[in-house]
């Protein structure tokens, strides 16, 4: 396989945006609650939701785009959907750290390039 650090890093996206997307469904009521004292002192602080909701979806986009170019990569080693997954999953990162930057929250901001670093590394490999 030549592929094989490629699917290794789509693998890690994959199962970090799925499960992040489950846990917000599955407690949105919580993370909501979360988030309202975590931006209270932001511009975000009336728009919670509905930020929450941008998030979900680009975590599930990016999340299923990688779980789709893993398999494309696996089967006729094609790299578009992984590339598509990747971007995406930069983008979804980038977001998320321009909210914990909003919200001084510098340790959960550094924790997110820790995510960001093997998602650019996928876009390099695949492009």
């Amino acid at each position: 396989m030549f592929n094989v650090a490629s699917i290794l890093v789509l693998v890690l996206l994959a199962v970090t945006f799925i499960q992040s997307g489950y846990d917000k469904v599955m407690d949105w009521k919580g993370n909501i609650a979360f988030l309202k004292d975590h931006f209270k002192n932001t511009s975000l602080k009336k728009h919670i939701p509905l930020a929450l909701m941008h998030v979900l979806v680009f975590e599930l986009i990016s999340g299923i785009l990688c779980i789709v170019g893993c398999i494309q990569l696996m089967i006729n080693n094609d790299r578009t959907v992984g590339l598509y997954g990747g971007i995406f999953s930069c983008i979804t990162l980038i977001m998320l750290l321009f909210g914990q930057r909003l919200a001084k929250d510098y340790d959960g901001a550094r924790t997110i390039v820790i995510y960001f670093i093997p998602a650019v590394m996928a876009v390099y490999w695949l492009s």
